[in-house]
């Protein structure tokens, strides 16, 4: 059963919100859009839909950041139960491709994040085993993986009193992966001393599984600290899991060989009638060459490729993904679904254009194209019922409702979403630096928005030379120098920021009291009445809350933001009213990045001596960084803790 562990209670829309999903998913609607503004507890809401369901969930974001937020708040909601992280497992990835026009290849290049392998390898298990299990994901969700099937014969029950053989279990440890080592105990190890056998699972850098035995008997098992080797808890039994999340039966490798070969040859045929002697000798050369590893070591590099022929599917067959691991009937979120869906939409294609030029010009067999993520309608035909979470859904999940919203746009603060003003172009910038200064007074900040980068560059050295304190805020930063200007900012040493796209998550500063839109009547992405909305919404945080939209004419996507945000208006000022709520400004505290900053300074000084010394300070910063991390987390500052991840990866990745 899941169940919710919080002390407060569903307020606001909130609690229709909850009874309307609920009611929906019931009577078996397959689709449903909450309609939820900012600051209005959306993740709450679908808490509470998750806990009174008690079905599985899966939760998918749009990239690692969010999803790691919602993971860090839904572990919290849901202590008892199973709460897993399922993103892709590379801190770097550089896919194999093949440019025609340049005649140039390019190798695979990827740097594997052994922590994240560990959270996929939990969420396969979670899944194999539990029903009360909820995993947040990013678009990895979509791309190939184990067969269910084949993964849950993998694995190997111990129990206390019963028989033990150990070349058997030998036997198993090494086919599912796991190295012999016992010198260190590292993730996927396993070693034998005496009576004893240690597996250190490979989702577990603090703890290992040990196996006492007596003749041919378990006479003892045991979770064990692996520093300090004192007993965290005794147990009757245990399953041990695979230690990779691509495991193949003999039977399974024999055949899928097999097949790989009869496509070599078929393939090679091809290239011979076509005289053409570069692809045959190509193809010939690197396949033979993967039969022989296959052969000897039942493994690789690059078998990703040949997944159809492992996994017994026929041509154009969908690969199995995490999703296929839920078992029965889950329900499917969708957060920032106007974000996530049509980035689901373009993975197929962009793979699809990719692996046809490996396969045209001889550097993989046809089959490769069927390692890829699923395409729009595989994901959707393998999804069943689906919740879209967004405050501006997409055209695709409006039409499938046909606008009938599930809406949640009451903030439980009291917070009213910000005034909306036209104000024409000519002399903008003075009535900007006009504006600043009175926010100055109130000690407020100000974003500027513009459409360019050129613009955004000029603009911010204008209002420099106007001894205005602005900062530039581009693509190009890295994430600590991000986090280091929009505390800057909360501090006061900005008065305000520039940018382009100033809507993504993560933005909410409560000081900002003034959003400037320059060019709001332009048409295309960034002034649509979607992103219009999101901008606006940044204001949202703030009683004072005022939004200024530069424009010439009154363009059609401008007066649909402005209405929607007058109706969300409306509706929060009549609900203070009834119920004599007076809105106040959210008190956030300001992070402190100083001293990642400072270790971060003296990581780049120690690169340019010695390699020894730069990784050894390289990996010092990480370990530190991880315990913020996970002290972010436990004080429930989900936001900092994703900043903090966000960094290790770019450290790691350098």
């Amino acid at each position: 059963m899941f169940k919710l562990n919080t002390e407060f209670t569903p307020s606001g829309d909130q609690p229709k919100a909850i009874k309307k999903i609920i009611k929906n998913l019931e009577n078996n609607v397959k689709d449903q859009v909450l309609l939820g503004a900012t600051g209005t507890g959306k993740t709450f809401t679908i808490a509470n839909v998750i806990e009174k369901l008690n079905q599985p969930t899966l939760v998918m974001a749009h990239n690692k950041t969010l999803a790691m937020q919602l993971y860090s708040e839904l572990k919290e909601l849901f202590p008892e139960n199973r709460v897993e992280y399922f993103v892709s497992n590379f801190d770097f990835y550089q896919p194999e491709a093949y440019l025609p026009g340049k005649d140039m290849y390019i190798d695979k290049d990827a740097k594997q994040n052994m922590e994240l392998d560990m959270m996929r390898l939990s969420a396969y298990n979670a899944l194999s085993t539990r029903k009360d299990v909820i995993v947040v994901a990013s678009v990895a969700a979509i791309y190939g993986s184990q067969d269910p099937s084949e993964y849950q014969k993998s694995f190997f029950e111990v129990k206390v009193g019963e028989s033990f053989k150990v070349k058997d279990f030998n036997r198993y440890l090494v086919k599912s992966g796991y190295v012999y080592n016992d010198i260190e105990m590292k993730p996927g190890t396993f070693s034998f001393k005496g009576d004893v056998i240690n597996v250190v699972p490979s989702w577990s850098t603090k703890s290992h599984i040990r196996i006492d035995l007596f003749d041919e008997e378990v006479s003892g098992i045991a979770f064990v600290e692996t520093v300090s080797q004192n007993v965290k808890e005794r147990l009757s039994q245990t399953t041990i899991y695979p230690a990779q999340d691509y495991i193949t039966s003999p039977e399974r490798l024999k055949e899928g060989i097999k097949r790989i070969k009869e496509e070599l040859i078929q393939r090679l045929d091809f290239y011979e009638k076509e005289n053409r002697t570069l692809e045959f000798q190509r193809l010939k050369q690197r396949t033979e060459y993967d039969l022989e590893m296959l052969e000897e070591h039942g493994h690789c590099s690059g078998i990703e490729n040949y997944s159809r022929h492992m996994d017994l599917r026929k041509e154009g067959e969908p690969p199995f993904t995490v999703i296929d691991f839920f078992k029965g009937d889950f329900i499917t979120v969708v957060d920032e679904s106007h974000m996530t869906m049509p980035q689901i939409r373009a993975m197929y294609k962009t793979d699809r254009s990719r692996k046809e030029s490996l396969v045209e010009y001889g550097f993989r067999l046809p089959s490769a194209k069927d390692n890829r993520p699923l395409t729009f309608e595989e994901f959707k035909a393998k999804i069943k019922r689906t919740i879209y979470v967004s405050a501006t859904p997409g055209d695709y999940e409006s039409e499938l409702v046909n606008n009938n919203f599930v809406q949640q746009v009451i903030r439980p603060t009291g917070l009213i979403d910000p005034t909306v003003e036209v104000k024409p172009k000519e002399g903008q910038v003075e009535t900007i630096i006009s504006e600043i200064n009175i926010r100055k007074e109130k000690n407020e900040r100000v974003f500027i928005t513009t459409l360019t980068i050129k613009m955004s560059e000029d603009l911010t050295d204008y209002l420099q030379n106007h001894d205005i304190k602005v900062a530039y805020l581009h693509s190009e930063l890295k994430t600590l120098e991000r986090s280091q200007i929009l505390l800057d900012l909360r501090r006061g040493v900005y008065d305000c920021v520039v940018g382009v796209n100033l809507i993504r998550e993560g933005i909410d500063i409560p000081e900002v009291s003034l959003i400037c839109i320059l060019d709001a009547d332009k048409q295309g992405f960034l002034r649509n009445a979607r992103s219009l909305i999101q901008t606006i919404g940044r204001a949202a945080r703030n009683q004072n809350g005022h939004v200024i939209l530069f424009a010439d004419k009154i363009s059609p996507a401008m007066e649909e933001a402005m209405g929607e945000t007058e109706r969300r208006r409306n509706i929060q000022i009549a609900h203070n009213e009834k119920n004599n709520i007076t809105p106040t400004t959210i008190k956030k505290a300001i992070r402190d990045f100083s001293n990642i900053k400072i270790s971060y300074e003296r990581l780049i000084k120690s690169k340019a001596k010695k390699s020894v010394e730069y990784k050894a300070n390289k990996e010092h910063i990480i370990d530190d960084l991880r315990k913020m991390m996970e002290a972010a987390s436990k004080e429930l500052d989900f936001e900092k803790a994703a900043e903090i991840r966000d960094i290790i990866l770019e450290i790691q990745a350098d």
